[in-house]
């Protein structure tokens, strides 16, 4: 069953609502993060990158680490205690976060209703003062603070988990 899905402009007012300040950054879409570096300018803060993933066993997992990660996913399942992962597709992604690949984003949480999704963030990215995301369309960036990032996903029902990932 598919619901509908939350878009920009009502991601923009849940973050309003929760009193989270932000900028925005438009700029063309991005779809990977070589591209992001070549085009995002002096969007000043720590760039990520999201990973969707699914184990063999069927769960749903987030990881949100710093752009320049290497995340081994042969190695992090243990990590996070997950059995063999791999990529989520694309049909799943958008049935459960409401994005597209190239616009995977922790904002996304706000789709996943039931909350079945594992949200994994990495030590060292949640430690930078400012984060950078897509705001569900990889048509923009928006800056936040680490702070105002677990408390927008908490307000979804999500509980994130924070160890080194890599």
């Amino acid at each position: 069953m598919t619901l509908l899905q939350k878009n920009q402009d009502q991601l923009f007012a849940r973050l309003a609502e929760l009193n989270i300040k932000y900028e925005v950054y438009r700029h063309p879409p991005l779809h990977t993060v070589e591209q992001s570096r070549q085009y995002r300018g002096d969007i000043p803060g720590a760039h990520c990158k999201n990973l969707f993933l699914k184990d063999k066993k069927g769960a749903l997992w987030l990881l949100v680490v710093l752009e320049a990660a290497q995340v081994d996913l042969k190695g992090v399942n243990k990590k996070i205690g997950a059995a063999r992962l791999s990529f989520g597709k694309p049909d799943l992604l958008h049935q459960i976060l409401g994005v597209t690949p190239g616009s995977v984003t922790p904002f996304a949480v706000m789709n996943d209703r039931e909350c079945v999704v594992n949200i994994v963030l990495d030590q060292e990215m949640i430690s930078a003062p400012l984060l950078n995301y897509h705001p569900l369309s990889n048509d923009a960036t928006i800056l936040v603070t680490p702070e105002d990032l677990l408390r927008f996903i908490e307000s979804c029902g999500h509980k994130p988990h924070i160890m080194n990932l890599c």
